[in-house]
């Protein structure tokens, strides 16, 4: 019988079969971030352990830093400089790269790690952080662990994990040209809900998969987490090693040939059997915006408010309440206080691209807020370097420096009471953003388009 990458991966990294359900996995890489890195190396520290390997350890301040010009220790979350300070200390004692505040390499941990080439196909990859399924997409097997978890595994580079399951997904033709991964993530998880994927690994497949760039797939990985995944992935092919030759971790020129030699074995065996399959038609994917309080409540644009996933009309209703909606609103034309483009699933440099090219020459409507927070410094540079910032700041958004920002308000700033948002990030929890703020997830080219009408707008009237 034929093995699917995710078998391929496990049997790679499988120290020990402590039983059929349960093995013991040689951990290649640990990525930590302020928010939870530092407790763990603390704990780890406090219980006199050290850290196994510190050259496969690599840490990033992102998620309580401010994003604000000239920031410091100083302007963050009221309790943000104890975490900023204390995984300085910790990650300089433990010898493990630190990503710091003024580094060009610093960024929200899963846009940095993939510009250094830290992840690479075939390698297992963890971080205390739910959307570390993002770095699949460059066929890693990663997923997210607890600050226990991380402190195991900085200890002894394993981690005891129960073997999920496996799913497949395979989007059949291609999406249209205004139609993005964001998008085909949002209608994916609106069809088979928000848990579908719970305890799975999800393989992404198919010609529309095969047609994203890099990043693209960067997106649909991303938002996984948000289908209730263990995991998610993608066969690595040429896009992928064309992506990673000559950055900063990738392998060398001695050792590239026999890396892309392994890596090409990285694919599912025709024979392989999945636990679930399920097949999508891209035709069918249009924009899409979420208009309930998590992902799955998601629709078109252009369709209105209805029907609910079965067994969820209470979860709709408490919905509708929360957004100040009814069922069968409309949400295109729906009036907005604040865009927002940003988070680990949409700040790299194509996404800010892309919303560029429809900021172009325009201006953000009177009334809207606009934020744009580039997901690395790297990426910002980048942007600067071709222009993109004098875009946004010309059209009416803020241009500020890398970090996780308001996706989660954890930076010490939020929208406003009830504040209508627009939002290229991943969760629409209630209050994610800001005090009983109602969240829109959309892609960069959705929250540009409605941040230039002044209310959810379809962004193919302005790229077609």
């Amino acid at each position: 019988m034929g093995k699917t990458i995710f078998e391929k991966i496990w049997s790679e990294h499988c120290v020990s079969e402590i039983n059929d359900e349960v093995g013991l996995l040689l951990i290649d890489r640990i990525l930590l971030h302020e928010r939870t890195g530092g407790v763990a190396l603390q704990g780890l520290a406090t219980a006199g352990r050290t850290v196994k390997a510190p050259h496969n350890c690599f840490a990033t301040m992102d998620h309580v830093v401010d994003t604000l010009p000239g920031r410091t220790d100083e302007t963050t979350m009221p309790t943000g400089k104890s975490f900023i300070t204390a995984t300085r200390a910790a990650a300089k004692a433990a010898g493990i790269r630190l990503f710091d505040i003024g580094d060009p390499r610093q960024g929200i941990v899963h846009v940095m790690s993939p510009e250094q080439a830290i992840v690479l196909p075939g390698l297992t990859l963890v971080c205390p952080d739910s959307h570390t399924l993002t770095q699949g997409a460059l066929g890693a097997l990663a997923w997210g662990i607890g600050s226990t978890e991380a402190e195991h595994a900085l200890a002894t580079s394993t981690l005891r994990v129960t073997r999920p399951k496996t799913m497949r997904v395979t989007v059949e033709g291609l999406l249209h040209k205004c139609v993005t991964a964001k998008d085909l993530a949002l209608f994916i998880i609106s069809r088979f809900g928000s848990s579908g994927a719970k305890g799975h690994v999800v393989e992404y497949a198919g010609p529309a998969i095969d047609a994203l760039d890099i990043e693209a797939r960067m997106t649909l990985c991303n938002m996984t987490a948000e289908f209730g995944a263990f995991s998610a992935i993608i066969a690595p092919d040429m896009k992928v090693f064309a992506y990673l030759r000559g950055r900063p971790f990738a392998p060398d020129d001695t050792l590239w040939s026999k890396a892309v030699a392994h890596w090409r074995g990285l694919v599912s065996d025709p024979d392989a059997l999945f636990d679930i399959e399920h097949r999508v038609n891209a035709s069918e994917v249009q924009p899409m915006v979420s208009w309930g309080t998590n992902p799955e409540q998601s629709i078109a644009i252009s369709d209105r408010v209805a029907p609910f996933m079965p067994n969820a009309e209470a979860a709709a209703t408490r919905a509708l309440n929360y957004m100040d909606l009814k069922p069968g609103s409309a949400l295109e034309g729906l009036k907005i206080d604040a865009a927002f483009i940003g988070s680990c699933t949409n700040s790299r440099i194509s996404d800010l691209r892309r919303a560029a090219a429809i900021l172009r020459g325009r201006k953000v409507a009177s009334g809207v807020r606009a934020i744009c927070v580039p997901g690395s410094t790297t990426v910002k540079l980048q942007a600067e370097a071709e222009g993109l910032h004098k875009i946004f700041i010309e059209a009416g958004f803020e241009w500020r420096e890398s970090g996780c920002s308001m996706c989660f308000f954890a930076g010490g700033e939020s929208f406003g009471l009830h504040q209508r948002v627009i939002t290229s990030t991943n969760r629409n929890f209630e209050s994610r953003q800001g005090p009983n703020t109602r969240s829109h997830l959309a892609s960069p080219e959705t929250v540009a388009a409605s941040a230039l009408a002044g209310h959810i707008s379809d962004p193919r009237m302005v790229m077609l």
